[in-house]
Parts: C-alpha cells; sequence; structure tokens
C-alpha cells in the first residue's frame, strides 16, 4: 500500500511516498522499519502506542489504534500535529 511520509521523516526514505505492507497499522510500521530503520521509533514509543504529535489517516479517516486493519489497496499517511502557543 502507499504511504504519504511527512517532510520532518524524509530523511530516513528519501521520499515522500513508499510502498509497504501490513495486515494492521502495527505490522505496517514493523515493515516501514525494516526498510527504513528509525522511522518506527519517531512515530510509535516505548509503549506500542502513537506518539501525540502524529495522526495516522487510513484513507481519509483518522485512526489512533494500532491495530486498526488495513488492506493492499488503503492508502497511509502520516502527518505530524502542529502545535504551539
Amino acid at each position: 500500500m502507499q504511504v504519504l511520509i511527512p517532510g520532518a521523516l524524509r530523511s530516513y526514505t528519501r521520499a515522500s511516498r513508499v510502498e509497504a505492507v501490513g495486515e494492521t497499522l502495527a505490522a505496517l510500521f514493523q515493515d516501514i522499519d525494516a526498510r527504513y530503520p528509525g522511522l518506527r521509533f519517531r512515530v510509535v514509543d516505548e509503549q506500542d502506542r502513537l506518539r501525540p504529535n502524529m495522526r495516522i489517516f487510513v484513507n481519509g479517516l483518522g485512526v489512533r489504534d494500532l491495530g486498526h486493519a488495513l488492506t493492499e489497496r488503503d492508502f497511509v499517511a502520516i502527518v505530524l500535529a502542529l502545535s504551539g502557543g
């Protein structure tokens, strides 16, 4: 499936989109990390939860559960949440 990579993480992939596989978001991030070591740690914390500043969209729907099921036709977007004061 296609995965959109935000600019802040493109130093890992050297591309704005990558191909990856996985039956769940957790499996997808394992696959991405096997291809681009270190990227998963920037998105998923030590407790296997999405980091607070990360947003994941599957086919345009916001998802926070790494157990969310995926199909090979899905489009996944990793987005960095903006913060400030």
